[in-house]
């Protein structure tokens, strides 16, 4: 039975059961896209503040996106890797990152953050064919 929307109400209506989540679910850690780092999920971490306070709601998580954690993110990338349509390379965006990143952080919680368009480029395959390959942006489209 579906639940109400209102908290422990009658059931709204009767749907079908899910079945359960596939996949590696139930893995503590995952691998990071470039460097392969394992890594702790998020997910854990909010799992554990549910846990400690069921009653309560978790409605924002933005609260989670820090000026270290974006420093963390950041150092995390490659640094050797082709610039986006900015021209921004990663030693450029490093100059004066901690002021990038406070006003980074300021405006991804105003909700002004703006990301640029992924520069797509087409890598020749062995069969003659050609693969699409997208190279995103350091920075995002308000930042001067």
């Amino acid at each position: 039975m579906k639940q109400a929307n209102k908290g422990r109400q009658r059931p709204a209506e009767q749907v079908e059961p899910r079945a359960g989540a596939e996949g590696n679910s139930g893995h503590q850690n995952t691998h990071r896209a470039q460097k392969r780092a394992s890594v702790p999920h998020a997910v854990d971490r909010i799992r554990q503040a549910a846990k400690r306070n069921p009653e309560e709601r978790l409605v924002a998580l933005l609260h989670h996106i820090t000026v270290p954690v974006l420093a963390e993110a950041f150092h995390s990338l490659r640094s050797d890797v082709a610039a986006g349509v900015d021209g921004m390379t990663w030693e450029t965006y490093a100059e004066g990152l901690e002021d990038r990143l406070i006003d980074l952080h300021g405006r991804l919680h105003r909700g002004a953050y703006r990301a640029l368009p992924v520069r797509r480029v087409e890598i020749p395959k062995p069969d003659g064919g050609k693969r699409p390959l997208g190279i995103a942006t350091l920075r995002d489209g308000s930042e001067e």
